[in-house]
C-alpha cells in the first residue's frame, strides 16, 4: 500500500483517540470531576482497530502489541455501560473477530512474518525494547482500569489510570522521536496534555472534599 494511505490510516486512528480524550475532557470539565463517558470507549474501539491495521502495514510489532490487550478492555467497559448490547450485531461480530483476522493475516501472508517484525532493520534492538516497555506500561493503564472497574462494578477512570498513561505516553513519544514517526509523536503529545489535566481535576476535587 502507498505510504500516504498508511500514514492516513495512522492519523485517522490517532484523530479518533484524540477525539475520545477531547469528549472525555469536556464532559469532565463540565461536571467538575473525571468521568468515563460511553463514547470514550466506542471511539477507543474503532481507533484501536485502525491502529492495528496501521501497525501491520508499517511492520511495527510495538504498535500492534500495544493494541491487542486494551482492545477487549474497551469492549468490557462498554458492557459496564450497558451499551455493548445496543450496538448492531454485525458491528459486534466484526469488532470481536478483527484482532483474530489481523493475527491470521500476519501469520499467513507471505509478506508479513513474526520473525520479520522482530528483525526490523529500521528499529534497533534497544529501541524496540524501550518502545515495547513504553507500550506495556501504556497498555497496563487499561488493565489497571479494568481491575479497578471490576471491583467497583462500574466503568471508572481513576487517578492511577492517568498517572500510568502519562508515564507510558512520555516513553512512547521518545520512541516515536527516534523512529521519526510523526503519527506517534503528535498523537501522544496531545494525549499527555489531557492526562495531566485529568490528574489536576482529580487532585483539585480531593482538596475541596
Amino acid at each position: 500500500m502507498n505510504n500516504f494511505w498508511i500514514t492516513a490510516i495512522g492519523f485517522l486512528a490517532q484523530a479518533l483517540f484524540s477525539a475520545r480524550l477531547i469528549v472525555q475532557w469536556f464532559k469532565s470539565e463540565k461536571a467538575g470531576r473525571v468521568l468515563s463517558p460511553t463514547i470514550f470507549w466506542q471511539l477507543s474501539l474503532v481507533a484501536s482497530f485502525l491502529l492495528v491495521v496501521y501497525g501491520v502495514l508499517r511492520n511495527d510489532i510495538v504498535v500492534i502489541g500495544g493494541q491487542l490487550i486494551s482492545y477487549f478492555i474497551y469492549i468490557r467497559n462498554l458492557r459496564f455501560k450497558r451499551a455493548w448490547r445496543f450496538l448492531p450485531i454485525w458491528f459486534r461480530m466484526a469488532t470481536i473477530f478483527a484482532p483474530i483476522i489481523s493475527l491470521a493475516y500476519l501469520i499467513l501472508n507471505k509478506q508479513f512474518h513474526f520473525h520479520q517484525l522482530l528483525e526490523n532493520d529500521d528499529i534497533s534492538y534497544s529501541l524496540m525494547v524501550w518502545g515495547s516497555i513504553g507500550q506495556i506500561i501504556f497498555t497496563f493503564r487499561f488493565i489497571y482500569q479494568w481491575i479497578y472497574s471490576e471491583r467497583q462494578q462500574q466503568s471508572v477512570l481513576p487517578a492511577g489510570f492517568w498517572v500510568i498513561s502519562l508515564v507510558g505516553s512520555l516513553m512512547i513519544i521518545s520512541y516515536g522521536v527516534f523512529r521519526s514517526d510523526i503519527v506517534i509523536i503528535i498523537g501522544q503529545l496531545f494525549g499527555s496534555i489531557i492526562y495531566s489535566r485529568n490528574l489536576f481535576l482529580i487532585f483539585k476535587k480531593k482538596k475541596t472534599q
